[in-house]
């Protein structure tokens, strides 16, 4: 959101809300899978990720939507 990982520095509302959306599912799965380098993570730990970068480097309402279906669902609302 504040345009420092996105091309050309757009920010905010200049980036279209299914990006936020992508971006916020991604740092997710990217977290929460098995990698080479590294063990997958709590699915918690992701969560709290987006949760403490909300309005910075991620969508305040794509985060909200996010943790409120974790809260809703747990785990198996994002399978």
């Amino acid at each position: 959101m504040d345009g420092s990982g996105y091309p050309q520095g757009l920010k905010g509302e200049d980036i279209l809300l299914e990006s936020r959306i992508i971006g916020v599912a991604d740092v997710i799965e990217a977290m929460s899978s098995h990698r080479p380098y590294r063990p997958a993570m709590d699915i918690e730990m992701a969560l709290e990720e987006i949760a403490k970068f909300r309005n910075i480097l991620y969508d305040a309402s794509v985060v909200d939507a996010c943790l409120n279906i974790y809260k809703a669902e747990g785990p198996k609302g994002f399978q």
